[in-house]
């Protein structure tokens, strides 16, 4: 009797041990929850990722295959008490910052995770450096405790692979086909690349909207701070930049000069056209001054006219030759 007494004594004690003492959770205040039962998570009925704008990211193929349930989310506080046959996942929200060279799988992969390797279009291989800001997504916690493994792996794998493929088609927005002889000196993808280190960052931060959907994991930015070829080709690059720049110089220079000789043909011909117009200007005052003066005095008038301007040429003359009549 006393050993019955001793092992439902024992089962109780056990029972108050695990139900009670270890019952008992919180959730901090970066962190948000997941409960199971009986290693089912409790879901928000029948409602999926494909329910949430979320989804509008993937493309039609895609959410069929990312398509998660909603789960219900302990938020922050406690004490929450659970069950023996419930199980409680925990995860931090708080926002994450990575090396974007940095390889979970592979540590050791991308030079010890400092410097990612790509290349560019005009085949330069180059490295490039930066970081990766990313929290998990409380909307999509299933994918993140359950239908992914390793979430941070996917989302970096599928990041290098966006950032690959832009830098390998990367072509310097604003060019026009017009200028395909500049383009052809300048179009050295590197330098470009340089020059529009934002609208790079802003299509990376647009291609990565779909991690959210697709393993529980907000991009919140990238930012991508350095762009270097090979040691082996910086000098020669450097060399190439110097030429480039030479004869972007030596083709302003013959710009601004032949604009110059163009604005000073059009004010030479504009002088000249004032010239002629302030000797044709008298000249045409006097006409109509002629022509008045023959609708007023008529043939008479005129002739009087006529004749006071010889006499005025008379006076100012030194010799007359005047034809004989027959």
């Amino acid at each position: 009797m006393e050993i019955v007494m001793g092992v439902v004594l024992g089962f109780v004690a056990w029972l108050v041990i695990r139900c009670v003492l270890t019952g008992f959770y919180a959730v901090d205040q970066n962190q948000r929850a997941v409960k199971t039962v009986f290693g089912r998570a409790q879901r928000l009925g029948s409602l999926t990722t494909s329910d949430d704008p979320i989804s509008e990211s993937l493309r039609d193929d895609e959410k069929d295959r990312y398509c998660f349930p909603q789960v219900r989310v302990i938020m922050p506080g406690g004490p929450y008490f659970k069950w023996p046959w419930e199980r409680v996942y925990k995860v931090s929200v708080a926002t994450e910052t990575v090396n974007m060279a940095f390889d979970p799988a592979s540590p050791q992969a991308n030079k010890g995770g400092t410097v990612l390797e790509a290349v560019t279009k005009d085949q330069l291989n180059t490295g490039l450096t930066g970081q990766i800001r990313y929290q998990v997504s409380e909307r999509n916690l299933y994918a993140y405790i359950f239908g992914v493994t390793s979430p941070i792996a996917h989302v970096m794998g599928y990041f290098v692979s966006v950032l690959r493929e832009r830098i390998a088609t990367f072509e310097a927005p604003g060019k026009k086909e017009a200028d395909a002889d500049a383009v052809s000196v300048e179009g050295i993808s590197i330098n470009d690349l340089r020059k529009n280190l934002r609208d790079l960052n802003e299509h990376m931060d647009k291609e990565c909207q779909c991690s959210q959907a697709r393993y529980g994991i907000r991009l919140d930015a990238s930012l991508i701070t350095g762009i270097d070829p090979p040691p082996e080709v910086e000098s020669a690059l450097a060399a190439i930049n110097t030429a480039h720049n030479q004869v972007s110089s030596d083709i302003s220079l013959a710009t601004a000069a032949a604009d110059q000789r163009i604005v000073a043909s059009r004010r030479a011909v504009e002088i000249e056209t004032l010239k002629a117009d302030a000797e044709v200007e008298p000249l045409r005052r006097l006409a109509a001054q002629l022509a008045e003066l023959k609708r007023g005095g008529g043939n008479a008038a005129m002739a009087a006219y006529v004749r006071n301007a010889k006499l005025a040429l008379f006076v100012q003359a030194n010799r007359v030759i005047v034809e004989a009549k027959p």
